[in-house]
């Protein structure tokens, strides 16, 4: 698979990295062991830290500056691991969907950084991680659509099909998925990757039966 950063993106925000996974899976619904670990996370995470110190978190920081940077307010499209941490630290919880996105928002929240998990089969030719234009939009995962332009998406030849904001229905993973790329967008450089990384395809293993076909940082 063939992904890359735009070039535009990349000047705006050039700490811009991102940590990638490819793999072959088995999807299920969900482990006693997956609830398990995801519960006790969020259990200590909860003990560790308050609402008001999501503003200080480094990755939090970096990932609204970089939507400011590229023209889209940080509070109105938040990044996906800022409202993942403001809705365990609100005690609301997270829905559970299915053992590959579990592991996708385990590592979110360890990492604080955005991950998106996709499924390969639905996507075509070569992706491309860059600013959404305008009059690009889909259907967000549970959403209504949503106007993708200014906001950081990945695209292939069929259009953008996901974000660190909201996915698409498109290419989100369902229990019939069997090839996925998991992405660890990083606005903070490459520091750490290949440790989430490593947590990540280890946990996909654990959980999702995985094959890992090849990792790397962009």
């Amino acid at each position: 698979m063939e992904l890359t950063i735009g070039d535009d993106l990349k000047r705006l925000v050039p700490n811009l990295s991102l940590g990638v996974i490819l793999a072959t899976v088995h999807v299920s619904r969900d482990t006693p062991e997956l609830s398990s670990a995801f519960s006790k996370y969020i259990h200590d995470l909860q003990l560790s830290m308050k609402s008001e110190d999501l503003g200080a978190i480094p990755e939090i920081v970096a990932a609204r500056n970089g939507y400011r940077a590229i023209g889209k307010d940080p509070s109105r499209y938040r990044p996906s691991q800022e409202a993942l941490l403001r809705r365990v630290m609100q005690g609301k919880g997270l829905f559970r969907i299915n053992s590959v996105v579990d592991v996708n928002n385990l590592i979110s929240l360890r990492s604080r950084h955005s991950l998106g998990s996709y499924d390969l089969d639905q996507t075509k030719g070569a992706t491309k991680f860059r600013i959404g234009l305008k009059g690009e939009s889909y259907k967000g995962i549970g959403k209504e659509t949503i106007n993708l332009e200014g906001l950081p998406v990945f695209a292939d030849d069929l259009g953008p099909f996901g974000s660190p904001t909201s996915d698409s229905e498109r290419a989100m993973i369902r229990l019939t998925t069997t090839r996925v790329m998991m992405a660890i967008i990083s606005f903070t450089g490459k520091d750490c990757l290949h440790d989430h990384i490593a947590s990540a395809a280890e946990l996909l293993k654990v959980y999702a039966n995985a094959r890992i076909q090849e990792t790397g940082i962009i």
